[in-house]
């Protein structure tokens, strides 16, 4: 099931064939891991979090309705077989099942917020707004503004208490992040409207900040978006559907230290995403990867599956010489053998890289060359 790939760069005659045969690249031709165990049903709005190596996904809904189990993969598996495993041996009472929540990853806990669901009679409270249009006997459907946390070393639900400030309104789609002991929260939405609030709740003392005022500008309402840490103080906004239904594909970045959002100028238009997921990089690059284009509700023509990176600040003074280096390795071929081994490795993939964006380049512009000799 692997390919092994040895070659050679043609333009660089003068290597010595010890360093060319160094590059031998493996292909693992397993396009999907085997999944075993007690697989998760097939779900939408589900919340995923990863702690120490392990996936945790808990919630979502499917034709039967919404659930609150909660289920957790070994990604450090050694064999290639992820084993799926439903945990029911929980001390504790489980949030109520529900979708489109959020969860903060915070000392080997997982912390719930809101999210959409339902809930019998008796258990109502001031943390569910009752969506009017959705009861059936003594069910009723709605939004929760309530905070759950499983502990993942003890096996344990809990809900804590909270012990000051004013919790944001219920709501469902909406986007987390953590950024030191704070849990951030914007956004989402209730009956028809989204919104474009920041709230912080300080996971160690559990008050919650209330509205964040804001200097200056800010993101428009939306749900549906992802909100990224960048640093110790700063986070990355991006897409989701606005209120009047328009996928979006503006980018913010909002400073804790000034307690300001700073719109990005220079992202593609053309480019909006909704129920996304997005990461950090190793440099501070925001990758957005999955979603739709569509608004959900009255249109999809299929999800999207190209990678978007965003730079969200200068790039190492490494990474920009291994680009220089790569992009003019003509001119270098005399000094590059001379390199260290681990700088020289990570020159020869640099090279191949530009070479291949030097190719397409060439390729797009034949073509383009080719298209207009036709067109006269």
């Amino acid at each position: 099931n692997y390919c092994y790939v040895w070659f050679r760069f043609v333009n660089f005659s003068r290597f010595k064939s010890s360093i060319i045969r160094l590059n031998i690249y493996v292909l693992n031709c397993r396009t999907m891991h085997l999944m075993e165990g007690e697989l998760p049903t097939s779900m939408s709005g589900s919340c995923g979090a990863s702690i120490n190596g392990k996936l945790y996904i808990f919630g979502g809904f499917d034709d039967k309705g919404y659930s609150n189990r909660l289920y957790y993969v070994n990604l450090r598996t050694k064999n290639g077989t992820y084993r799926w495993k439903k945990i029911t041996n929980f001390k504790g009472q489980p949030p109520t099942p529900r979708d489109k929540l959020s969860c903060w990853v915070y000392k080997d806990r997982l912390i719930y917020f809101g999210g959409y669901g339902c809930r019998k009679h008796n258990e109502l409270s001031d943390c569910f707004d009752v969506h009017d249009a959705f009861w059936e006997g003594q069910i009723f459907w709605g939004w929760h503004n309530d905070v759950h946390v499983f502990d993942t070393t003890t096996q344990t639900w809990s809900q804590p208490a909270i012990r000051g400030g004013d919790p944001p309104q219920p709501r469902a789609a909406h986007t987390c992040a953590v950024l030191g002991n704070k849990g951030y929260i914007f956004g989402g939405r209730v009956l028809q409207t989204r919104m474009n609030d920041l709230h912080c709740l300080n996971l160690d003392t559990w008050t919650w900040s209330g509205r964040i005022n804001i200097s200056g500008e800010k993101p428009k309402d939306r749900s549906w978006h992802t909100l990224t840490p960048i640093g110790d103080d700063r986070l990355f906004l991006f897409g989701g559907l606005s209120s009047d239904n328009v996928p979006l594909s503006d980018g913010w970045i909002h400073s804790v230290t000034t307690n300001g959002w700073k719109q990005l100028t220079h992202l593609p238009k053309s480019r909006p995403r909704l129920w996304h997921t997005a990461c950090l990089g190793k440099e501070g690059e925001v990758m957005v990867f999955g979603g739709s284009k569509d608004d959900l509700h009255f249109m999809d023509t299929g999800h999207c599956s190209d990678l978007l990176i965003f730079q969200t600040q200068p790039y190492s003074l490494l990474r920009l010489c291994l680009d220089c280096i790569g992009k003019n390795a003509a001119l270098l071929k005399n000094q590059i053998p001379c390199l260290p081994s681990k700088l020289l490795q990570q020159v020869l993939k640099k090279i191949t890289f530009w070479a291949a964006v030097s190719h397409r380049q060439e390729k797009k512009a034949e073509t383009e060359r080719q298209s207009q000799l036709s067109t006269t």
